[in-house]
């Protein structure tokens, strides 16, 4: 063997055991999609701590921090979908080890890995749900008024809803 590829062995060693498998692997940051039937809904998403992270409308996709940067300090979301007319929706995202941080470090990444810097950099972590899909349900008649048909595109009918709808009439 050479001086070359025992070095070479040597550094890889070295930065397997003193870096986490999930931060190898993983991500700090995670993309989450976020849909709502009727589109176009106002959405607020909130950390744990109450501060507003993000403001949009549907259908957006967010990118959100998996790592509070604290000691095993996985984050939660609240995602509140709101739609003048409609019933409001919210929606907790919340964290957990994901295979690479539990499997990964028992192979490779060691004590180090598992103990030191997969816990603060959110690599360990994966955010759940990744998908929101969100239904506001029918329009919500105010008082005095008379509920009115809504028209929806298809593509905004949940898959689950398709199996039930029913033809009214030809075109």
């Amino acid at each position: 063997m050479t001086f070359k590829t025992l070095a070479a062995l040597v550094g890889t060693c070295a930065a397997l055991t003193l870096t986490g498998c999930a931060s190898i692997v993983g991500d700090s940051d995670q993309s989450v999609t976020i849909n709502s039937t009727p589109s176009n809904a106002n959405v607020v998403i909130t950390d744990e701590t109450a501060k507003r992270v993000f403001t949009g409308t549907t259908p957006t996709t967010v990118t959100l921090k998996k790592s509070d940067g604290s000691y095993f300090g996985g984050k939660t979301y609240h995602v509140e979908l709101k739609k003048e007319g409609y019933a409001p929706r919210t929606v907790d995202l919340t964290t957990s080890a994901n295979g690479w941080y539990i499997g990964g470090n028992i192979l490779f990444g060691g004590l180090i890995g598992w103990l030191i810097v997969d816990p603060f950099n959110g690599g360990m972590y994966t955010l759940s749900p990744d998908e929101v899909d969100a239904d506001l349900g029918d329009a919500v008649a105010l008082e005095g008024e008379q509920k009115s048909l809504n028209l929806v595109m298809i593509e905004d009918v949940p898959e689950a809803m398709k199996g039930k709808l029913v033809k009214v009439g030809q075109i």
